[in-house]
Order: C-alpha cells, then structure tokens, then sequence
C-alpha cells in the first residue's frame, strides 16, 4: 500500500467539525480560535453530522470526496479536525485528501510548541508531541535521527521504520527522566515553603479566562498576557505579601479547555502538581463568555482528574463586559464562596484581596489594640499586613490602633513577639483563650 508522502506544507487550511452524536458538542467558535493561534488562514469550517464516526475515515466517504475537491479548488495545504483521530483515520484521510490531516490533540501540540518559553514548558511540549507521534509513524516520515541530530544510529537489518521507533523510545526516556528531575526541584521547593508556613494560592480556569492579566495585577508582575488561547504555558510563581496574611506564593498556571487529551494532562503533571500542592485555588472564570458553565464544567473535570482536593475560590472576571457588581458572595458566614471582579478595569479587586484573606485566615474582625512604646516592632508588622485602619496616641504615649485582621493572624503576631494579650487586647483577649487549633490556617 502507498502513502501519501508529508511535505513541508504553510498555513492554509481547512476546518471539519463533526457533530457526533455518541460524543461531546463541541463549540465551533472555539475551534476556529485553536485554528488561528497556531497560525492557520482558516478558508472554510465544513461541518457535519454522524450517529457514529466512521472506523476508517471518521466522516463519510462521501463527505471526504467534497471535501477532497474542496482543498483542490482552494488549494489548501492542512485539513484540521475538531476531533481526536485515530493513526489510521489520520493516514487514510491524508491518501484520499491529499494533504495534511491534523487532529484536534495535533493543533492543541502545535499551540503549545509556539507557546512554551522555558527549558521545562519545552521538555514536556516535546514528550507529548512525541508520545502523540509515536502511534503515527509511516513511511515518508522526516527520519528522527536527523531532527534530533543523531540519537541513535540504525542497528543491523533494522527497517528505517523501526529505527525512528527505536529512537523515539530513547529520546522519550531522556525527557522523562529530565521531567522527573523538574518534578524533584518543585517539590523541595514546596517543601521549603511548606516548613516556612508560607500558604500557596494557585491561579486556575478555562484558557483566555484571563488569569495572566489578574496575576500582573495582584503580584505587579509582567508574565505574558494576551487575548489568545494558551498564552501561558509555563508556571510562573511569585512571593508577595498579601494584606492581612503576609508572605504567599502566587501561582500562575496553563488554562484548561475542553476535551484536553489524556495525554497532554499526563505530559503536564510537572505544571500541574503546583494546583495539587496549593492552600487555595483561584478558579478564574470569564463571566462574559456564553460558554461560561460548559467552561467551569471543563475546568472541574480536569481538577478531579488530577485529584485536585484543595479549597476553591471562584473569581468570576471580566464584569467590565458582563455588566456583573462587583461583590462577594459567601457559602456560610466568612466563607466567600464567589466574588466578581474585572482585572481589565481593575473592578473588585479590593474584595477579592479580601476574600483570598477570608479563604485562608477565617473570620475577620475588628479590634482596637493598644500598644506601649516599646512595643513598636508589632506596630511596624501590622502596617506591613496593611490591616491598620487608624492610630491615635493617648496622654501616657500609648498607641491605640484600629485593625480588621482575622483573629489567627493576630494572635500569632503577639504570641511570636512574647507580648501579654489581655494588655493589648483587653476584654476581646478572652476569645484567644481557646485552644490554638481553632486558629490554625485552613488545608
């Protein structure tokens, strides 16, 4: 049987959406957005409808022929798929096409490849590139040993097919074994921060829900940040200090989207254990999209799937568009379940600084503390926490200040200082008399 030989073809393409009945709708807007970030001139979106994919070709033989002339008349160089195909489907299609066929895992790898920036995003786009075209490789292929500039040599009596095969094995340990080492780095990492009590909050959420534009926000940072899908890859982490917590570690982290193959949530593990390792996760939702609760739904399913058992904060972003108030909503008194916000216009952002407190702290309260002058290094704590609302001194040079602190915070404060509670705190020192438990940071 003869292959169609790959070539080295550009950008214009055709899109195929099948709506198949025994799987998932899928959401042609979105497809064409995946399309055009990596960089395809879309010339038309075929769409069609199957009880059942066709074991051979996925679609029909008879919608492969249309859509044959179709790429003859256009001259387009790549059919892209809204679907997961098979290595046969894939082949099969490329003979009667007679052009490029990439699958919905393909055009999400090649999204990826363009994105990553660090030495690990580029580690674990090429394993799952790999792993994705180990199960493709035919004859007319581009021999491994030239892209990778000589990994292995072809051993006696091997086919060229079995040599890329071998080859692709070697080169997917290497990768591996480099990943596991990342994995080794991020945990005593983790570990260092754990032992420092220094809580972790994850930014988590759909692709293109805006997370990168909150992170710059809240950390005044400049991770790369645009309106496209996937525009970060790689976790960004950066120390802060948080009013009423603190020191924390805020976690920038790839965004999700529907159907995500298997295989790229495996490759991403490294990526993803900084959600697992998490206090608290920030479920960034674009509260514009009309997709918004298919989104939420995507974003959870992933979650579990990497078992993901940590405490979530909803943030419905982009009210600036939806037309949403800013405002908190909670579960159960002090327990913010959702608050809405706009990174772009910066709406909101005050309460969710508020709620990520709540989240992580418990009930906030107000206290009036009153502190002698030698007691000025709690004084400099509380104004770095940004929990001070107002101070006054008294005749005898004491300072009387009004906080709104959650009542863990505070008291840790005074009992690392060695200072007297029922002196700073008067009669209210009676609710720390419980036992420390009750104030001990939520997991």
């Amino acid at each position: 049987m003869e292959y169609f030989e790959r070539h080295q073809g550009g950008e214009r393409a055709i899109l195929v959406s099948v709506s198949v009945q025994l799987l998932d709708d899928l959401d042609g807007e979105e497809f064409g957005l995946l399309a055009k970030s990596a960089g395809a001139e879309i010339l038309q979106h075929i769409t069609a409808q199957r009880i059942k994919p066709d074991p051979k070709l996925f679609i029909g033989s008879g919608k492969a022929e249309e859509i044959a002339e179709l790429v003859k008349a256009l001259e387009a160089e790549l059919v892209i798929f809204d679907h997961s195909l098979s290595p046969a489907q894939e082949r099969n299609l490329e003979r009667i096409l007679q052009c490029r066929v990439v699958d919905r895992t393909g055009l999400i790898l090649d999204i990826f490849a363009q994105r990553a920036r660090t030495h690990e995003g580029k580690l674990q786009v090429e394993l799952a590139q790999l792993e994705h075209l180990s199960s493709r490789l035919v004859r007319g292929w581009t021999h491994l040993e030239r892209q990778k500039g000589g990994i292995g040599l072809r051993g006696p009596g091997e086919s060229q097919l079995e040599t890329d095969r071998r080859l692709l094995r070697i080169r997917m340990g290497q990768l591996k074994d480099k990943l596991e080492k990342v994995r080794q780095t991020r945990m005593q990492g983790r570990a260092a921060r754990q032992k420092a009590s220094v809580p972790t909050v994850s930014l988590v959420g759909y692709t293109n829900a805006g997370k990168s534009t909150l992170f710059n926000i809240l950390a005044n940072s400049e991770v790369y940040a645009a309106n496209q899908l996937f525009a970060t890859l790689d976790p960004t982490l950066r120390r802060l200090n948080w009013d009423g917590i603190g020191a924390l570690v805020l976690a920038d982290t790839v965004g999700f989207v529907r159907n995500l193959p298997h295989s790229l949530v495996e490759s991403f593990k490294a990526t993803l254990e900084e959600t697992l390792e998490a206090t608290l996760l920030l479920h960034v939702i674009d509260s514009s999209s009309p997709d918004m609760l298919e989104q939420i739904e995507a974003v959870e399913s992933v979650l579990k799937e990497i078992g993901a058992d940590v405490p979530v904060l909803r943030v419905y972003n982009k009210i600036d568009v939806s037309g949403e108030d800013a405002k908190i909503v909670y579960a159960k008194p002090h327990l913010p379940d959702r608050v809405y916000v706009s990174a772009h216009s910066k709406q909101g952002l005050d309460l969710l600084r508020q709620a990520v407190q709540e989240c992580l702290m418990g009930q906030i309260q107000s206290y009036e503390l009153v502190l002698k002058p030698a007691y000025g290094k709690l004084r400099t704590q509380l104004y770095a926490l940004n929990v001070i609302q107002s101070e006054n001194y008294d005749d005898e040079g004491n300072l009387h200040l009004h906080v709104i602190m959650a009542p863990q915070k505070l008291e840790q404060l005074i009992k690392q200082a060695h200072l007297p509670l029922d002196e700073i705190l008067g009669q209210k020192a009676a609710q720390f008399k419980r036992p420390l438990e009750e104030f001990e940071i939520k997991k």
